[in-house]
């Protein structure tokens, strides 16, 4: 039994060491690209809804964790059919990496925002910039596990975030300053994917 437990322990190693070193396609293009089109339906639903920000924060942050919540939803369906597709019996471990890598940068990003709104509401308007900047924490987290390019997105949501930031105040609540921002890096992220996947069918 001792040696059917360390023969099964060397297997789990084996397959975690494995994993770590293959590249993750849980992420499929289609369903980044349409995260980005929920961000931009987001900044057009703000901008009818929500036309004075700085004095509406509550309804301003009801559009953007909607639109975070829903985009997170059907990434994560979609990157659990995903995996489980193209990763087989590594899925399971893939997808822990791969959760574990973004994971503290999206509790960074709430528990932010909820001390925002409850003891510095009047700086609320940074919020934007600090998502963006943190959300490309998390992707330069992820990027050793992605095709080499996505780092491109990383870079793009930095410096989005800190332009948001040096607008200094309700500039920065504009609802294309969210819009524009991950729509377009989304789009860029969902780009690189689908050329990833491209090389590596010519390939096979």
């Amino acid at each position: 039994m001792n040696e059917l437990h360390k023969a099964l322990d060397d297997i789990s190693s084996i397959r975690k060491q494995v994993a770590r070193t293959t590249e993750f396609r849980g992420y499929g293009p289609t369903t980044l690209a349409a995260t980005g089109a929920f961000a931009m339906l987001a900044a057009v639903i703000q901008s009818v809804w929500v036309p004075n920000p700085g004095t509406d924060i509550s309804r301003y942050l009801t559009v953007w964790v909607a639109t975070a919540l829903l985009s997170a939803v059907v990434t994560g369906v979609q990157m659990y059919t995903r995996s489980r597709r193209l990763h087989s019996a590594l899925s399971d471990e893939m997808i822990r990496l791969a959760v574990e890598q973004f994971l503290p940068a999206a509790g960074t990003g709430l528990l932010l925002t909820v001390v925002f709104l409850l003891y510095v509401p009047t700086l609320a308007w940074m919020l934007p910039g600090l998502w963006q900047v943190i959300f490309s924490l998390g992707i330069f987290s992820s990027c050793r596990f992605l095709p080499r390019p996505v780092l491109a997105a990383a870079i793009w949501y930095l410096f989005t975030g800190l332009f948001c930031i040096s607008l200094g105040d309700v500039r920065a609540l504009s609802p294309w300053a969210m819009g524009i921002s991950f729509g377009a890096g989304q789009f860029l992220v969902a780009g690189i994917l689908l050329q990833g996947s491209r090389k590596a069918s010519d390939e096979i």
